[in-house]
């Protein structure tokens, strides 16, 4: 690369023009509205449906035994005061917090390195996704098994190496972080097949010419793979802080909330509130935050990524 003369990639300015695109003709509309019938009915009976009587029954106490009692804004009042929602809200923000960057980190790695030609890439595939298509119910019970203070797998090597056995999910300070490792484990391989879809559509003309001008690795990682990438670490961004939220399988199955209310999410908590102490109404109202919740960190994040611009 010429001194002084900085490489650019299609994302900075020299990107096509999108194609345009043809409307359908009145004909074509009706056959496409008449495929999309099926889906609109089932949407609109098992998704559409039950979300509008849920936020109709966050404002109202209803038991499951008795009629609904309208009672306005008191669920949500109450939800301002529950110190164990705030406790459910921040543990869930840590979940966040530390499962998002390794999974952006190491998917992203282990992509570009299955992206190389290599023997047994495709096998490396296949393993790297295994844990993903697993039932979170299933991925619990074996790591519970891994994490056993007595006869885990992990305690007996740490035990071989001369350490000490560790409390995984016994400790109020460790269950937090098992659980993550466990999260981590299960969605590393599905953003790995994310990344390595945007490897692929990368043009291998660009880092041809990156190489005749002169760039290193590093700078053809800075200058053309990151930059193309974004529209994928924005979804796998999304997708991490979606699954964080709705995260309860595999607590429900390795510690329930517990220790104490050290891995209580808002998710947990919702089902504690609404299946084991029968407040619809109030486990509905966390519903309805989380939705809330949801929607303005997504909208935040597309605007710190500035997917919206397109770049």
């Amino acid at each position: 690369m010429p001194k002084g003369q900085n490489f650019t990639s299609p994302g900075n300015g020299t990107a096509a023009k999108p194609r345009r695109t043809k409307s359908l003709n009145g004909s074509q509309g009706k056959i496409a509205a008449l495929f999309l019938l099926p889906y609109l009915l089932i949407f609109t009976i098992f998704r559409l449906g039950p979300s509008i009587a849920g936020i109709y029954i966050s404002f109202c106490k209803w038991d499951l035994a008795g009629s609904l009692s309208f009672i306005g804004f008191d669920n949500f009042v109450r939800l301002l005061k529950d110190t164990n929602f705030h406790i459910s809200l921040w543990n869930t923000l840590l979940f966040f917090v530390f499962t998002l960057p390794p999974l952006i980190v190491f998917s992203l790695l282990l992509a570009i390195l299955l992206n190389q030609k290599m023997r047994f890439k495709n096998v490396g595939r296949v393993v790297s996704i295994i844990p993903y298509v697993l039932i979170p119910a299933v991925v619990g019970i074996i790591w519970n098994w891994m994490y056993d203070n007595n006869f885990g797998i992990l305690n007996y090597y740490i035990k071989k190496l001369g350490g000490s056995s560790v409390q995984w999910l016994t400790s109020d300070k460790m269950a937090l972080i098992s659980v993550s490792i466990v999260v981590i484990w299960s969605f590393i391989g599905y953003n790995m097949v994310l990344f390595l879809a945007g490897l692929q559509g990368i043009s291998r003309e660009l880092y041809e010419a990156s190489m005749i001008d002169g760039a290193n690795k590093f700078q053809t990682l800075m200058k053309i793979t990151l930059p193309l990438l974004r529209p994928i670490t924005s979804m796998v961004t999304t997708l991490t802080l979606i699954n964080t939220v709705q995260l309860f399988d595999q607590i429900f199955v390795m510690t329930n909330g517990g220790p104490g209310t050290s891995t209580l999410t808002m998710v947990q908590y919702l089902y504690t509130s609404a299946f084991q102490n029968y407040e619809m109404g109030y486990g509905s109202a966390i519903e309805v935050v989380i939705l809330i919740i949801l929607v303005l960190l997504i909208k935040l994040q597309n605007k710190i990524l500035k997917v919206d611009e397109g770049v």
